[in-house]
């Protein structure tokens, strides 16, 4: 055992833990959802980023010397090269505003700069606070490694919906020819292609990818050298820039620091914004997934319009029936995503000179992106990349529809359209049967105007209506 000290007393901790007596204490405060920091991807990678790269600067501001320099610089190289989870065990749901994260990271890379340095842990040649956290504050440092850790699981949530994207188009030019009913308030209208139908799918997605990389380029401005409240003090001459460089080392990114220090740590409003974006993927989401479970309802009593893959039986009661637990699994993750938006939204409303909700608003937003980057692929090759068209059904459903009468409407008046549709369903016929029967068009006519895959392409119709049109002049 060892013991270490801080302004609260003494406490005992174990001699193989490579962190301290703050950490401790905050394990026993927070121990409330069993979720670490080091679940987070990349967050506590960040904060060793940046504790790494203001070792380079303040060596290089001419305030820490070279050996400490080089054993804080050697400890987060070992932490990142094998970062061990229980090193950083602190919950997420901290008081604090990520003061005990922080001191977590400053303490692992304290003891093990001094295990480099003298041989055993501890604080004898570097010191947590002194020299690991010099030219910083947990306020510029925690919400800087949010902003490091968001980018990266943007990257990866925006390669997932390119993924996505390509799927939907696989299917968007399957379904180029496939005719089907659409339907407007859950009742019959105008035909469209199934194709279409997915166009319509993959161009939401498209947008939000568009939209991923105008949210992720503001995550590239960092809040560091603000220090407590944005004024800078505790930081030396030259350290912001050679901080910036050091740190652009380190990662291989480009980050650039706020323009405003102190609106950087007054204001979360850029958490809203990336909230919202991962809230409107899975908006996007839910709307797909639960229209494969309409469109695929039944098999015998549904629309029956399409199939999904059967992945799993779907009763322990009745044998054959197959769910769609894929796109029930998609919706799910929408609903926890808005509740995340929900959080997210109060978390950042904030106070005076400093967000001190970080540490939520970092959970909530992460769980989004990590959800949405697992969902999608799952609902990709396991749903959609397998669905069968039931062109048959859909060609039928489409030709019964009594909103083929807006042919008439367009080439004739809304009244006699309307008087053929009430006849057509009074009659149980279609709109083809009793316009033959009233004798406005003949068989051929009838065929040429009322088939549906006309009524899908505006090329196809505008040069057919032309031609009508011409013949009765």
């Amino acid at each position: 055992m060892r013991i270490e000290h801080d302004a609260l007393g003494e406490r005992q901790l174990n001699e193989s833990l490579y962190y301290g007596i703050q950490t401790q204490r905050a394990k026993e405060n927070f121990a409330i959802s069993g979720k670490t920091i080091s679940h987070i991807p990349g967050f506590v990678e960040s904060i060793i980023q940046i504790k790494k790269a203001a070792a380079m600067a303040n060596y290089k501001a001419n305030v820490l010397n070279k050996d400490i320099c080089q054993a804080i610089c050697q400890a987060a190289d070992d932490m990142l090269t094998n970062l061990d989870p229980t090193n950083f065990a602190i919950d997420i749901y901290q008081g604090g505003g990520g003061t005990s994260a922080n001191m977590n990271v400053n303490e692992v890379l304290a003891n093990r700069a001094n295990e480099i340095i003298t041989g055993h842990k501890g604080y004898d040649r570097v010191h947590p606070n002194t020299h690991v956290n010099m030219g910083q504050s947990t306020n510029d440092v925690i919400p800087a490694a949010m902003k490091m850790a968001v980018f990266s699981a943007l990257n990866t949530l925006e390669a997932v919906l390119s993924e996505f994207v390509g799927s939907l188009k696989r299917k968007e030019a399957e379904f180029e020819l496939v005719v089907k009913l659409g339907r407007t308030c859950f009742q019959d209208a105008l035909p469209i292609t199934l194709g279409q139908q997915f166009s319509g799918y993959r161009n939401a997605f498209e947008r939000m990818i568009a939209e991923i990389k105008e949210v992720r380029y503001c995550c590239l401005e960092l809040p560091l050298s603000a220090t407590a409240i944005g004024t800078e003090f505790g930081t030396f001459p030259g350290y912001k820039t050679y901080l910036f460089e050091a740190l652009n080392e380190v990662t291989g990114s480009d980050w650039e620091v706020e323009e405003n220090l102190f609106d950087g740590l007054q204001n979360a409003d850029l958490w809203v914004k990336v909230s919202a974006l991962t809230k409107a993927i899975a908006l996007n989401l839910n709307k797909l997934a639960g229209d494969l479970r309409l469109m695929s309802s039944g098999p015998r009593a549904g629309l029956g319009e399409i199939t999904l893959p059967a992945v799993q039986p779907g009763s322990s009661i009745m044998p054959g029936k197959i769910n769609p637990v894929m796109p029930e699994m998609a919706m799910q993750v929408y609903f926890r995503v808005f509740g995340n938006d929900v959080a997210v939204t109060r978390a950042c409303e904030g106070e005076l000179d400093l967000n001190v909700w970080e540490s939520l608003i970092l959970n909530c937003v992460t769980e989004s992106c990590d959800l949405l980057s697992s969902c999608m692929p799952l609902l990709a090759s396991k749903c959609i990349d397998g669905i069968q068209a039931n062109q048959e059904k859909c060609h039928q459903d489409a030709e019964n529809s009594l909103a083929l009468s807006t042919v008439i409407a367009t080439l004739f008046d809304y009244q006699t359209a309307s008087r053929l549709a009430k006849q057509a369903d009074k009659e149980n016929k279609t709109i083809k049967q009793v316009v033959i029967e009233s004798g406005i068009m003949n068989e051929l006519e009838a065929n040429r105007y009322l088939d549906p895959l006309m009524m899908t392409s505006p090329d196809k119709f505008n040069d057919l209506f032309k031609t009508k049109r011409g013949d009765s002049a």
